[in-house]
């Protein structure tokens, strides 16, 4: 499986095998699951207008380690105005990350088909990718790249795979990385 992602004149260019479209497939729905398996209550029954304009009632990191890697605190040596920050912006990047990943899930609609992607759409995907690797990143408990390549399991480990998944999914991020520059 070789698929890259290739800048054109019309935009960033990629074709998916279909066995990978499959595997990408089922990981973006996963990461989907998962930011909605946790999602904070809004305010909407104490106060309408808070629920309409995406205020929470989360102030607490989520409790799984990966999915507060994709929802950390912005103020990390400040638990009021960590929570504060966390009640006013979590529910609109849970809809933008959820966003990324149905345009990711688009893309893939029709594996083996190529496929252009505008600037917009490039971006998205990049930031789907992104959360996918920080996800299985953490669950890897992998911290920078020199953990990557100091830890690397042995080929009969059980987390061999989702390590080649991990690593694969560093070349498409690259690969659209320098097709966007």
């Amino acid at each position: 499986m070789a698929t890259r992602f290739r800048r054109s004149r019309g935009g960033v260019v990629v074709t998916f095998h279909p066995d990978e479209a499959v595997v990408l497939r089922s990981l973006l729905h996963q990461l989907e699951e998962m930011l909605a398996s946790d999602e904070p209550e809004t305010d909407a029954d104490i106060d309408p207008l808070a629920a309409a304009v995406g205020i929470g009632g989360s102030t607490e990191p989520p409790a799984d380690p990966a999915i507060a890697r994709l929802l950390p605190d912005a103020y990390p040596d400040d638990a009021e105005a960590a929570a504060d920050f966390r009640r006013y912006t979590e529910l609109g990047l849970r809809e933008r990350k959820r966003a990324a990943i149905r345009t990711a899930l688009a893309g893939l609609a029709t594996p083996g088909a190529r496929r252009t992607l505008g600037t917009e759409e490039a971006h998205a995907w990049l930031a789907a990718l992104n959360d996918l690797r920080l996800v299985i990143g953490t669950r890897l408990d992998l911290r920078d790249d020199a953990d990557r390549i100091e830890i690397a399991p042995e080929e009969d480990d059980p987390r061999r795979t989702l390590y080649d998944v991990y690593d694969w999914l560093t070349l498409l991020q690259e690969t659209l990385v320098r097709a966007l520059w």
